[in-house]
Formats: structure tokens, sequence, C-alpha cells
């Protein structure tokens, strides 16, 4: 089970909070084992649109499988960032400390900053509130126009809608690719909108486009990434010729569809490789026979 624990501070914005939870919920009910709390510093919150939440006093116990999140609250001008109680800073430290992953939508990064963790890593926020954690936290890099950023299990979002692209990133690296899409789809949302181009996964990176037909090839694919899909099968659900296909398929994505599932397959094998498994484990887990096309597709950068 992994737990996702959303840090509830004063004048939250909703969407901040309802997105990623939205996405972990989803995926809970397609049977990933996801399980969501809310904790607060003090009792219930109102968040920024009045809707008063519950959150519980005590937080649940951790393990290094689970995440901690931060949503957004709305800063005002001059800005005045929700205050960071020490013992919330302790909690998010130690988590971080024991191996586990802590995130952020937008002004929540001030939170993991007032926790210690930006200090010479990588993040972003909300676009108007860049300049103001850049000075707050000079020792982090502010990385500016992406969606959402990682380094060293933190990950911060820009803000509001960007939420979801994280979760649905997260739900990929946990899950794989087909995961998020079928959220996505559930959510009637585009598993599309990348983070860091140099970090985006191949699911993301190449949904940029609006052929309602390519994007359901691509779902199809997603979600079966590692099986065998003939390119009949792929045309039938798209609902055209295999020609007529191949041709969309190239000028909405820039790749063929084997390209594509090739690309999906070879960025789960480095996910399998970063958590330590062998090359063989790691090529049979994604749907090669052995590990010699996975090599030769890695050395390409295929």
């Amino acid at each position: 089970m992994r737990r996702i624990v959303f840090l509830l501070l004063p004048r939250l914005h909703l969407l901040d909070l309802a997105g990623p939870a939205q996405v972990f919920s989803t995926a809970a009910n397609h049977g990933h084992d996801y399980t969501l709390s809310y904790v607060g510093q003090g009792g219930n919150v109102v968040s920024a649109q009045g809707l008063p939440l519950h959150a519980d006093a005590e937080w649940p116990e951790l393990t290094p499988d689970d995440l901690v999140l931060v949503p957004g609250s709305r800063v005002p001008d001059p800005p005045h960032w929700p205050r960071l109680h020490a013992a919330s800073a302790e909690r998010l430290r130690a988590h971080h400390d024991a191996g586990g992953a802590v995130a952020s939508v937008c002004s929540g990064a001030d939170a993991l900053g007032q926790a210690g963790l930006l200090h010479h890593r990588r993040c972003t926020t909300h676009h108007d509130l860049q300049d103001e954690l850049a000075r707050r936290y000079p020792t982090a890099t502010v990385v500016r126009d992406v969606l959402f950023v990682e380094d060293a299990r933190i990950t911060t979002s820009a803000g509001i809608a960007s939420g979801i692209d994280l979760a649905l990133h997260l739900v990929a690296t946990d899950h794989g690719p087909g995961a998020a899409a079928k959220v996505a789809r559930d959510m009637v949302v585009y598993a599309r909108r990348n983070g860091d181009d140099q970090q985006a996964s191949a699911m993301l990176r190449h949904r940029a486009h609006l052929n309602d037909a390519v994007h359901r090839v691509q779902d199809l694919i997603d979600a079966r990434f590692a099986e065998p899909l003939p390119l009949a099968e792929l045309a039938a659900a798209a609902g055209c010729s295999e020609r007529t296909l191949t041709r969309s398929f190239a000028h909405a994505t820039g790749l063929t569809p084997l390209r594509y599932q090739q690309a999906l397959r070879i960025e789960r094998a480095e996910h399998l490789l970063a958590q330590g498994a062998t090359t063989d484990a790691a090529a049979r887990a994604v749907g090669f026979t052995d590990s010699r096309m996975l090599r030769r597709l890695r050395s390409r950068g295929s």
C-alpha cells in the first residue's frame, strides 16, 4: 500500500487539493493500492474559496513508500505565505530523510522550503510566485516555464491544474503509462502535458496533439505496451486503414506506432533497472523475449 498524505495549510486552493486527490482516488478505484489521508496543523482548514475542510490532527504512520503532498494556498500581494509549524516541518524532513517522497502544488513549494528540503535542489511553483520563491530560498534552483520538476524524491509543480499532471506522472512512475492513461481517460483529461522536458515521460511527450483517433490508439498502446500489438488491431481501434493510421500517427507524434510502443517499453525498463532489476528481467517485464533488443534500442537512444 502507498499512502498519500495531503498536508492542508490555511487558504489552500481547492483544485490544488482536489486534482491530485482525484487522480490517486481514481487509480485506487482501478485496483492500485493507494490510501488517501488528510492532515492539518490544528483542526479544520478553511479553503481559499471559503469551503471548510476536515483535517486530522494526528499524522498516520509513514513508510518510505508513502508520499506527502502539500497543496498550494492563496498568497496575497505583498506575499504572505502560510506558516509551517515546527512539528510539520520536522515531519516532512523526517519522512524524506527516511527515503520517502514529498511533493507540492503551487505555493506548497514554500512549505518544502520552510522544512529545509529545497536547499541545492531544483524546484518550481506558480509563475507569479517564482521570483519570491527564489528570493526566499537562494540556494534552490527555481526552474521556470515548466509544469513540474523532480529532484531527489521531491516533486514540485507550477500550480492549479498542473497538480493533475504531477499526480498522473507519479501514477505512471508507480504503475506504468497505461495506468496513468486509464486514470486520465476516466477523468476526461488528456494525459499529455509534460513537466520538465528532460524528465517528461514518453507517454506525455507525444500527446501534444488533437487527433482523437491517434489518442485512442495511444491509449491502447499505453495500456498494453508489453504485448504484441499488430498494426491491423491498432487500425481497427482507430477506425481507419493501416496506411492511414501510420500516416496520421506519424504526423501527430513524429513516430510510428511501433516506435511509440518501443519508447514506452524502454522507459519502463529504465525504471525497473533503476529499482535494481537485471537487464534480462527488465526486458522480459516490458515484453521483449530477451535482453538483446532492449540493449540495442537503449544504445541507439530509441
